[in-house]
Formats: C-alpha cells, structure tokens, sequence
C-alpha cells in the first residue's frame, strides 16, 4: 500500500497540527460521500474502482485486442484528463527505449489533439503516412478546438490509406453517451464507442475508457491498474490515522496556512515524469479558483538537482516538496570499477545503481529540510500496474478532501474557458461578433 511519511514537514507544521485537522477532514471526507459538496454532480469517481466490472474490462481489452491486430501504431487524440492519465501510465510502465527496442508485439502509442503545432501535426502525419494506424477519439463533446483538429486530419488520413471499411474498425470513440459532435460522428461511422459517464469529469478519469483503453492498447495489465484503485479505494474509507489520502490532505493544507503556496512533486525515477503532469493538472484545474490553492510544480530528480536545485535550496521559502520515492527497480545494474578511477567513483564499485540513487533522494531530501523546506515523502513498492492504480486514487481522494478544505468546488474549471472566448473572437468564429469587435479594439485594430 502507499506509504506517507510527514515527519520532515516539522518544525513548520507539527504532527499535532495535522492530527487537529481530523475533525474538519473527516466532514470533508462526509461531504463527499454524502453527496452535499459544491460540484456533486462530478463525484462518480469516488466510487468508479469498485463498481467496475469483469464484463467491462473484458469489453475494454476485446476493443484493445482489435487495434493491437490491425494497427502499428495507434493515436489517442485528447486534451488535459482527456490524455494525461493514460500517457502516465503509459510511460511509467514501458521500456524507456520502446522506439528503438519494439517487438512489434505492442503498437507504438502516439498522442495528439493536445496542442495546436503545425510542425507537430504535420510530422506526425508524415510517420503516419508508412504505418498502419488507429485512433482513439476522446472528447465529451466533439468540439474541442485542439482535438477536434487533430481527429479531422487523422480521420481523414485513416480512411485514405487504410479505406472506409478498415477506417472503421481501428477508430474508436469516447465520448458522451447521446450527444456532442463526437457521438454523432461515432454512430454515424459506425464507430466501436464507450462511454466518458457524465459525472466523471476529465483529470478523474483514468479508470473510464479514457484510460483504460488507450493502456491495455499499449499491452499493459489493466485489471492490475484497478485493482490497486480499489484496494486504495478501501483504504482511503479508513479512520483519519490509517488514511494516507486524508492524512496527505491535512498536512498539504496546513502547510498552505503556514506560507507555503507552492508545491514541488519530485520523483528519483524518470517514467513518472508524466505522473507528475498528471497531478498538476488534477490539483491545478481542482483547487486553483476563487483566488486560492496551492501552485502544484514539478521536478526530475537527480537531473534537475543540476538546474532547479538551487532554486528549492535556497530560494524564496514559499514551496514544499512532496517526494515519490520507488522502492524496488524492476531491475538490478551493479556500479562498474574501473582499474584507473579518474573520476574517484570506485567507492561505489559493486553497488546497486537503485542504492546510488536512494541515498541521492535521502541526501536531497536532508538538504531540502535543513535549507527550510518541508518534506513529504510517498513510498510506493514497486513500479507496475497494480501499485498505479494505488498512486492514481490516492491523489484523486486527496485531492478531493483538500478542496473542500479549501472551500472550492473541485469539479469545475471556469477559467479555463476565458482563452477559449479570446481565441474564437480573434478567429472570427460564427456568433462571436461582438466579441471580436471589442478584441480587436482593445487591440487597436480597425
């Protein structure tokens, strides 16, 4: 299970100080599971682990198996919780040389939809252009501008190298269950679809078709990947002193009592490089509104020791650092000798390379306490599908209670939509007259 260790949050915040925090996070914890928050028509995640069933999954992987046969490569097009989730664990889970060392027996996994580069598209189009490919069309509504543009450009590709008949085999839709552009799209086509449910919002849905389709693509084992949410889920209905989640949550928020606004997840293991964009969408887009919530960043460790390092030792003392530490490696390389020793390494001669590391994190993290910033350390076992599974609920369960901490609907993301507004103006998108009439004033524009 996830192991919490909040001692190096001391002397700023105090194990007392987080234990007095039980009462105000166990109503939080309430207001959850009753249902009474702000944004309660958003909570179907509380829940999602368990209520997945062996028909599903099954249904899932049949799907998967289909594109694994037919495809080289498959493109997921999505945006934010759309794509995050399942690059995560994608990532995390595959060999960090997939491009060069593939088998052939897993398709290569691409992503698109999530930005709006020219190059980006247009290179991605050309490696296309020799591959048998797939798609995995992810959008509620269908009508996202960045992937709403990719999936016309690929859909458009698909049919004219693979043809109609084959197109629709290796196209998959995710989308609402009746309505959106993307739905039409799908039952017009006769795509194979499932369901984004309506009160699972994107940054909580990786246990939906989002993510699990796109991983089991990838050849991962998602039955592992859930049940590791709910055994999590278990735990995370624990009193306050067995529950990592809420425990994680009390002291995040009484650090942000104390000053610190800013929170730096650090990892020692470069695969959960996206795990951490993961999470600073998930608390980002969650708590930060109405003027409040804590600036989630993040950083590779030791690789960025070199360059932020300096900045987390000895900068402006507004941050903490929250730490995922692995503990197994899935494999074991030994520290060379070498019969000249110029570089003075041959200490380590002998020792695991994982070792190494591990007393990097613990120097770091003994540095980082005594330069004045607190520490949370997060401890899983190893890195696979199962302990995942564990990771993903217990940010989401801890993510949730700490916003109604705070005060915040979690579910919601109104400022999200003010660039969209500006962008569409400036395009001159049919019903936005007005608009594009102020913004070009305020421009100076005629």
């Amino acid at each position: 299970m996830v192991k919490l260790d909040l001692t190096k949050v001391a002397p700023v915040v105090e194990a007392a100080e987080i234990k007095e925090l039980c009462a105000r996070v166990e109503k939080a914890q309430e207001s959850l599971e009753q249902g009474t928050c702000p944004g309660n028509d958003y909570l179907g995640w509380l829940h999602l682990p368990s209520s997945i069933m062996p028909e599903f999954i099954a249904e899932v992987k049949a799907t998967a198996e289909v594109l694994r046969k037919e495809c080289e490569a498959v493109v997921v097009a999505g945006i934010g919780g759309s794509y995050l989730g399942a690059k995560a664990v994608i990532e995390a889970l595959q060999n960090s040389f997939q491009w060069l060392t593939g088998d052939g027996k897993n398709p290569v996994i691409l992503f698109a939809g999530n930005n709006i580069g020219e190059d980006y598209l247009a290179e991605l189009t050309a490696y296309l252009s020799t591959k048998r490919f797939g798609v995995i069309n992810i959008s509620k509504s269908g009508t996202t501008t960045e992937t709403a543009l990719a999936f016309r450009l690929l859909k458009r590709q698909c049919e004219e190298q693979r043809g109609k008949e084959t197109a629709r085999k290796v196209i998959v839709a995710i989308t609402d269950a009746k309505r959106g552009a993307a739905r039409t799209c799908a039952d017009k086509e006769g795509y194979k679809s499932f369901v984004i449910p309506d009160n699972v919002g994107g940054r909580f849905s990786v246990l939906t078709p989002v993510g699990l389709l796109p991983i089991a693509v990838a050849g991962f084992d998602i039955e592992a990947l859930v049940r590791g949410a709910q055994d999590m889920e278990k735990t995370a209905a624990q009193p306050f002193e067995e529950n990592p989640s809420a425990q994680y949550a009390a002291a995040r928020y009484a650090l942000y009592t104390k000053g610190k606004k800013i929170e730096i997840l650090a990892n020692y293991q470069p695969k959960l490089h996206f795990m951490a964009e993961w999470w600073k969408q998930l608390f980002g887009e969650s708590e930060g509104k109405d003027g409040k919530g804590i600036y989630p960043a993040s950083v590779d460790l030791t690789t960025d020791l070199h360059s932020m390092g300096q900045w987390i030792q000895d900068g402006e003392r507004s941050i903490f650092e929250t730490v995922i530490s692995v503990e197994q490696p899935e494999h074991k390389l030994l520290f060379p000798s070498d019969e000249e020793n110029l570089d003075g390494l041959n200490f380590l001669a002998g020792k695991r390379v994982d070792e190494v590391n591990k007393m990097a994190e613990l120097g770091t993290q003994l540095a980082h306490v005594d330069g004045g910033v607190p520490n949370i350390r997060i401890a899983i076992e190893r890195l696979d599908a199962y302990h995942l599974g564990q990771l993903i609920y217990f940010f989401e369960r801890a993510c949730g209670i700490h916003c109604q901490l705070l005060g915040v609907n979690a579910f919601n993301q109104p400022g999200v939509e003010a660039y969209k507004k500006n962008m569409f103006a400036l395009l001159g998108k049919p019903g936005y007259e007005a608009e594009t009439k102020a913004i070009k004033a305020r421009l100076g524009e005629a």
